[in-house]
């Protein structure tokens, strides 16, 4: 499984989109559905700078990837303050735009666009797991 190490900084994104993108063409996602792949882990790593490391060059951000016959494992740690994606409340698509909040959509979108998210938090290593499958 091929392992990168990134600075947690914004420019760092464009370069794991790259890495993002390669591995959706190997498994011959549709174009949709590597956008959609490509855009998850632009929110998830993106969450990981502002809210885990609280702002740019706090710390780095560890990305693996493995691909199946059928699907797109990716792996994202980072080394910052953990978060319990239980609390956060699911946004109220019926509310009138003016009276949505203005973050929460992020973790919304990363589970409608991934077949499956999974998170660890332990020994001072937060770890994000998301699979997308071929259809």
């Amino acid at each position: 499984m091929p392992k990168f190490t990134f600075p947690g900084r914004y420019e760092s994104l464009a370069q794991i989109a790259s890495l993002i993108r390669q591995a959706t063409q190997e498994l011959g996602l549709s174009s949709l559905d590597s956008y959609t792949v490509e855009m998850a882990v632009d929110e998830a790593c993106t969450n990981i700078i502002e809210y885990a490391y609280g702002g740019e060059g706090q710390g780095e951000i560890e990305l693996e990837y493995r691909i199946e016959a059928d699907a797109l494992i990716i792996t994202l740690r980072d080394h910052g303050k953990p978060f319990n994606p239980q609390k956060i409340r699911p946004p109220n698509k019926k509310a009138p735009l003016k009276r949505r909040r203005n973050h929460g959509l992020g973790l919304y979108f990363i589970y409608q666009w991934m077949d499956d998210v999974r998170f660890e938090f332990g020994e001072g290593t937060n770890t994000l797991t998301m699979v997308k499958r071929k259809k």
